[in-house]
């Protein structure tokens, strides 16, 4: 195995793990929605995740700035980074906690997805041309969106408006990381953008005269510790290291696995079960998303072919 495709092999896998834990994260932050408000809840556990990171994130600053020629300019980054991708965050999960009061665990994870969609879709937008697959996809995750979510001709289900925006938000994200993530340390990035957003939940709490009481903390504090030290603190971590080495449409494509994890985790725990409208829904949203990520792939791999074996 060389070494670029052992670095691939080590970013698909920190991909996964991040799947798997915001996966799961959505039966707790179900479930923890009986004692704490979105924004509360939110700031804890940011906050505990940037706690996580902290001691290991402060040690490889000194050594960064130690070794850096410009360290103005290193730190400059850091803050930026941090503010960029932490506001997203804040912005997303604030969305999707509150829809989260009024939708499934499953069909938040489902519609959450959507983004894997949305980046291409977005980009697209900002110049660059649609290519026919990521059009299908667009189209398959849409119909699949209207069976999942929508109860009548143009009703959207309470709660499902609130998780698309935050769909969005979520693609906005993703694009921030794979810009910032080659230009500093996944873990100082890491930490800076879970330490921004904690932060920001925190004052948000605060300021709407939120704050919980100890009893109410005590009672979630599963919830909050899945939430902060897995989610937050490996997962969003692992989404920065395995960006830095992986291909955006496969990270894309490994992270709607997130998607799969909720709905099971939901099956499997909370007893949430899905109509089969729901469940076809659900099918071309994935299908919508898988053929979004592996038509330009599978159409760069003939291009490059074609360039190759000009005869054929």
């Amino acid at each position: 195995m060389t070494l670029t495709s052992n670095k691939t092999f080590q970013a698909n896998i920190a991909l996964s793990l991040a799947a798997f834990f915001w996966g799961t994260t959505f039966i707790f932050q179900r479930e923890v929605m009986a004692h704490l408000t979105p924004l509360a809840y939110g700031g804890l556990r940011f906050t505990i995740g940037a706690l996580c990171l902290l001691p290991i994130a402060v040690p490889r600053a000194r050594k960064l700035l130690a070794a850096e020629s410009n360290p103005p300019q290193m730190v400059r980054w850091w803050i930026i980074g941090g503010l960029i991708s932490g506001c997203f965050i804040f912005v997303g999960v604030t969305f999707q906690q509150y829809g989260l009061l009024w939708t499934t665990a499953g069909k938040a994870g489902f519609i959450t997805s959507l983004y894997v969609v949305l980046v291409p879709l977005l980009l697209r937008l900002a110049g660059h041309k649609i290519v026919l697959g990521e059009g299908l996809g667009v189209i398959l995750a849409v119909i699949g969106l209207y069976l999942l979510s929508f109860t009548g001709l143009m009703t959207l289900a309470p709660g499902d408006g609130l998780v698309l925006i935050g769909a969005f938000i979520w693609a906005g994200h993703v694009i921030a990381v794979g810009w910032l993530s080659p230009k500093m340390d996944s873990i100082i990035l890491g930490a800076g953008q879970a330490l921004v957003c904690g932060l920001l939940g925190l004052a948000a709490t605060v300021i709407s005269g939120q704050w919980p009481a100890w009893s109410s903390v005590s009672s979630a504090w599963l919830d909050i510790l899945w939430g902060g030290v897995f989610s937050v603190g490996l997962g969003f971590t692992l989404q920065v290291v395995g960006q830095k080495n992986a291909n955006p449409a496969s990270a894309a494509i490994i992270l709607q696995m997130e998607a799969v994890v909720a709905a099971v985790a939901g099956w499997l725990i909370l007893n949430e079960i899905m109509s089969d409208r729901m469940l076809i829904g659900a099918i071309l949203m994935f299908a919508g998303m898988m053929i979004s990520q592996l038509w330009p792939i599978m159409a760069a791999k003939r291009q490059k072919v074609e360039d190759e074996n000009p005869n054929l």
